[in-house]
């Protein structure tokens, strides 16, 4: 990654400010504990970054590329993430409350303590991953692929 882009998403900023990187490739970035509320990060490729203790409350991940990265952590509560590819991410202890989920690919991602209550699954496909310990209280589960998924 562009290292000028890193250093401009994680200035600091007065609040509020909407910052994003729209179809940016920000492959392997390391953005642990960066605060991108509201961000827009639609067609992003965080493939394998780091995003641990990240703040995106509000953003819009929308078909964003997410495999295999490290959201362990995330606040992502109210966050747009319909048709993201989380296949492998890591998601443990992150904050998923509202967000929407619809159509998004989360198989074999790493659930244990993630809180998806009143979250929108619709569509999502969660074949192979493990929900024990996720809470997934007041979740919209509508057509949602769950072969193979150890539910709680």
């Amino acid at each position: 990654m562009n290292e000028e882009i890193r250093n401009w998403l994680m200035a600091p900023r007065p609040q509020p400010t909407v910052v994003g990187a729209p179809a940016a490739n920000l492959e392997g970035a390391d953005l642990r504990d960066g605060r991108f509320e509201s961000a827009h990060f639609v067609l992003t490729n965080f493939q394998r970054a780091d995003l641990r203790g990240v703040h995106l409350e509000g953003a819009n991940l929308q078909n964003a590329n997410l495999q295999r990265a490290d959201l362990e952590g995330a606040a992502l509560l109210l966050a747009n993430l319909e048709g993201a590819d989380l296949r492998h991410a890591n998601l443990q202890d992150a904050d998923l409350q509202g967000a929407n989920l619809q159509g998004a690919d989360l198989r074999d991602a790493e659930l244990h303590g993630a809180n998806f209550i009143g979250a929108n699954l619709t569509d999502a496909n969660l074949e192979g991953t493990d929900l024990r310990g996720a809470n997934i209280g007041d979740v919209d589960l509508h057509d949602t692929k769950l072969e193979g998924a150890q539910l709680p």
